[in-house]
């Protein structure tokens, strides 16, 4: 494989993360149909998700596991964004930081993370076996 493909997932990473973290943020605005926004993210996201995968595994071929590891550092990075938006957001309202600000930081990421990585390494794991068989 070629080193600019085998480093080519870091920037890919990070511009996805910055997509959750714009997905996240601008779907939280409207205050009216609250339910049928945030279902309209999780969508939004599942679509970028999908695309990160078959991005890996099409344009990178990227084995299963890396397809996996890659795109759940692009969700922990979406989610550690958040975290620190609404770390930021509730210092800017209450103007006191709480400790549990500080505890999202590292949980948001790895509970967003884990099942990232299962279901990419699942996704990717198939793609895999079906494009192998004739």
């Amino acid at each position: 494989m070629d080193a600019s493909l085998r480093r080519a997932w870091v920037p890919a990473a990070l511009l996805v993360g910055a997509v959750y973290l714009v997905v996240g943020r601008a779907f939280a605005l409207p205050e009216d149909h609250v339910r049928a926004w945030r279902l309209a993210a999780w969508i939004a996201s599942g679509v970028v998700y999908a695309a990160h995968i078959g991005y890996e595994h099409f344009r990178l071929r990227s084995p299963p596991r890396a397809t996996a590891v890659h795109a759940a550092v692009a969700v922990a990075i979406g989610a550690l964004g958040l975290a620190v938006v609404g770390m930021v957001h509730s210092l800017a309202t209450t103007s006191a930081l709480r400790p549990a600000w500080l505890l999202a930081l590292l949980l948001w990421p790895v509970f967003a993370a884990v099942p990232a990585f299962l279901g990419a390494l699942l996704a990717a794991t198939i793609l895999a076996r079906v494009r192998r068989e004739p």
